[in-house]
């Protein structure tokens, strides 16, 4: 009997917990946050997919800040820079996400 009712308990605990979102992995990874964010033509410079890409937080400095919304006040930012996107000596096409790990704030193509 006791173990009918912690059975029951248990069920109706993940049920709610998954009802109310709290198991919730739809969350977009940074590669994707910064692939959504890009036109159709930047898009297509990405060979392979948005997996072939580097992610890391970087310092917002005089190299990146003309790429970064003018009004972004934090002093560090997450950089996505996509493989294989050079185009003639323009570098590789970057996206930099907000450290809220989900608002685009810039991109364009970095010498790295």
């Amino acid at each position: 009997m006791n173990k009918l009712i912690s059975r029951t308990l248990l069920l109706l605990i993940t049920i709610t917990l998954t009802s109310c979102n709290l198991f919730d992995s739809n969350d977009l990874s940074f590669e994707m946050i910064a692939f959504n964010s890009l036109t159709v033509e930047e898009s297509e410079l990405i060979p392979v997919s948005p997996k072939d890409s580097f992610v890391e937080k970087v310092p917002v400095t005089s190299e990146n800040k003309p790429l970064i919304d003018k009004n972004y006040d934090k002093s560090e930012v997450f950089s996505v820079t996509f493989h294989h996107t050079e185009v003639d000596s323009s570098g590789k096409l970057t996206v930099f996400i907000d450290l809220d790990e989900k608002t685009v704030v810039g991109k364009g193509f970095t010498n790295k």
